[in-house]
């Protein structure tokens, strides 16, 4: 139905909002029905409503330097442990386990004798290890001789448990003090140069023999540590002292001391 107006054409009729939100069903003014598009406000810029922004997942690579280090630590406390471990078998194992050239069990039958001897006699090992020797022993109280001595004599020193280090006479002097700062002042230890060894130092037990290019080998302080008084055919109260204090290879009785038969 058109509505005429006095004085103008025909006009539409103006539509005043009312400010209530439309019925159900029905839509809101300026929207076409049936659109099916959302009448919110659109936007700045005429674009429609923000998308929701995906997070996006940035890609590290690993921290290998932490890593590497973790592994060395391990690596490092597992050798520590295990040589721990090994040392602490060794040091468990019996004394005569741990020397070298066990000669009371490769060859006992050379350190057999019955009774004591005067005079030279012969040896089947160079330097000698054990076996029959003189009535007198050789001062073992840490004496460091500078000349050859009796083997006679020192044999009688291993049987009382002292270790006997003998050296090259040309051994240079710097390798000679390092073998005396070994023996000096050490009761069960002496020390002597020897004439034809086939090797520069020698170390002799009553029964053991190392033999060494050089006096800063480990084997010798183990030696001395393994075998000093633990290699006594006699015990640990066996003496040192009183014992023949002179140099040279000759035997000698001492008949003025009345040393006990030992």
């Amino acid at each position: 139905m058109s509505i005429s107006t006095p004085g103008g054409p025909e006009r539409r009729p103006t539509v005043v909002s009312t400010g209530k939100k439309p019925a159900a069903g029905r839509p809101a003014s300026g929207a076409k029905a049936g659109s099916g598009k959302p009448t919110g406000s659109p936007r700045a810029g005429g674009k429609g409503p923000r998308k929701p922004v995906t997070p996006v997942k940035v890609s590290q690579g690993r921290a290998w330097g932490p890593i590497a280090l973790f592994v060395a630590v391990g690596v490092l406390a597992a050798g520590i442990i295990g040589y721990g471990a090994w040392a602490s078998f060794q040091g468990s194992k019996p004394w005569d386990k741990r020397a070298n050239a066990n000669i009371r069990k490769s060859d006992p039958d050379s350190l057999k004798y019955e009774s004591h001897k005067s005079g030279p006699l012969t040896y089947k090992y160079s330097p000698p290890v054990g076996g029959v020797h003189n009535a007198a022993w050789q001062n073992c109280m840490g004496d460091v001789y500078d000349a050859p001595i009796a083997s006679e004599h020192a044999v009688h020193s291993l049987e009382h448990g002292a270790v006997w280090i003998t050296y090259r006479p040309d051994l240079p002097k710097d390798q000679v003090d390092k073998l005396a700062g070994k023996v000096r002042g050490v009761e069960k230890m002496l020390m002597s140069p020897y004439e034809g060894l086939d090797k520069p130092i020698s170390l002799q037990a009553w029964g053991y023999q190392l033999k060494v290019d050089n006096a800063d080998d480990s084997r010798v302080d183990e030696f001395i540590k393994d075998l000093r008084v633990n290699a006594s055919v006699e015990g640990p109260t066996a003496l040192c002292n009183t014992g023949i204090t002179a140099t040279g290879t000759t035997p000698r009785e001492l008949q003025q001391q009345q040393q006990p038969t030992q």
